[in-house]
């Protein structure tokens, strides 16, 4: 097998930046050896420095480079892979909209087919599902007409239909969603509360019966409220209290003021707290329209300040960010380090959904899915499976 030495690298993991070089033999990292160690290879890449972590992984993206994940054709899977991968994303979880029953099955059999089809895009390690099981006031960006009730008809049906969802977001408050929540479970998928206006009480309640992570926090999420002079916290309080929830945040620099990143930085951390893009088919790009969801029924909306917003403007429609900006954002408006910015888009990621055995760090015997940047987080090259896939 060819082997692959990435030379003067500096490894960003386990809290510290460590200077080394990476021995790649095939598809997998056989050795990470000392800076300058002279092992022979027979390809040797002098970094001269540049920062080496695990490939990043978003586990809540709805498509990018022109492509929505809905439009449901092996292009879309195609095209929003790849340009994620170029901003460093090795690894992600494709995510749907509210729809019908009829359009999620259509998605979930492009995924199947596409699953495995494209070595230049990042790997689909499974589906997110996002709605159609949320709360009509905390809607944001999903079309209402598709807004419903968790039905066990319904959802039996999906969930068998695909054997490769790994979460599904859902408003907890909703009658039928605790035992939603306890099917998820029980399937080994990981339930999410989001698009929700659930109190604590219920958070509580939902988490007794399967749920643990929290879809992007601060949007589409409750808060504090006001019933009959009484406070009830939310979504958001809960979020710093029990310690047995992790969140996501969009970390684009748009979504969340400095203020908000600090505090979720601070009080929920690095091994809680995951980075998502949760982009859409405008990711990468700076201004003009596009459509939220598919082409067919999708939402129009428009692009400035550097986020999609909906056309009157009273919300925002996802993020065009990528990855790397999660990084850059959290280490320049954040005031975190380095190594904990990339921790919460690798091995934080991969230990949530269950796969942190195989992703998410940069160990002997795992695929060589890296990415390598500089120190304005810009992405230099990026490897799937030891093969050099993009190169700055």
């Amino acid at each position: 097998m060819n082997t692959l030495l990435l030379r003067d690298a500096r490894l960003v993991q386990d809290g510290c930046i460590t200077p080394c070089d990476i021995l790649i033999r095939g598809q997998n990292v056989e050795s990470i050896l000392p800076a300058r160690s002279g092992a022979a290879a027979d390809c040797v890449r002098d970094l001269k420095g540049l920062y080496v972590s695990a490939g990043f992984i978003d586990i809540h993206v709805h498509g990018g480079g022109g492509h929505d994940f809905m439009d449901g054709t092996p292009e879309a899977y195609h095209g929003a892979s790849a340009l994620h991968l170029q901003h460093g994303t090795t690894a992600m979880l494709p995510t749907t909209l509210a729809a019908s029953a009829d359009e999620l099955l259509r998605a979930f059999s492009v995924f199947e087919q596409c699953r495995d089809a494209f070595p230049d895009g990042a790997k689909l390690l499974g589906l997110h599902i996002e709605g159609p099981y949320v709360a009509p006031s905390q809607a944001g960006a999903q079309d209402p007409k598709y807004i419903r009730n968790p039905d066990p008809a319904e959802y039996n049906m999906l969930l068998d239909a695909c054997p490769h969802i790994l979460r599904w977001t859902v408003a907890p408050e909703l009658p039928g969603a605790m035992e939603f929540g306890r099917e998820l479970k029980r399937r080994g998928i990981l339930p999410c509360i989001g698009h929700s206006e659930a109190d604590s009480d219920t958070v509580l309640e939902a988490m007794r019966c399967g749920y643990s992570h929290i879809t992007h926090l601060y949007s589409a999420t409750s808060t504090i409220v006001r019933v009959a002079g009484f406070r009830h916290a939310g979504i958001i309080e809960s979020a710093y209290l029990y310690d047995g929830l992790t969140s996501e945040i969009i970390a684009d620099g748009c979504h969340l003021p400095a203020p908000l990143l600090q505090l979720a930085y601070r009080h929920i951390g690095p091994r809680r707290l995951v980075l998502v893009t949760d982009a859409m088919r405008a990711a990468g790009q700076t201004g003009g329209e596009s459509i939220l969801g598919s082409l067919e029924n999708g939402q129009r909306v428009i692009l400035e300040d550097g986020v999609a917003k909906m056309p009157d403007r009273t919300a925002f429609a996802g993020s065009i960010c990528t990855a790397d900006r999660l990084v850059r954002t959290m280490v320049t408006m954040a005031g975190a380090s380095l190594p904990d910015a990339v921790q919460m888009i690798t091995e934080t990621p991969a230990r949530l959904l269950g796969l942190d055995d195989r992703f998410g760090r940069v160990e002997p015997g795992r695929a060589a899915d890296l990415a390598v940047f500089d120190h304005t987080i810009r992405i230099a090259m990026v490897l799937r499976d030891g093969a050099v896939r993009y190169e700055n």
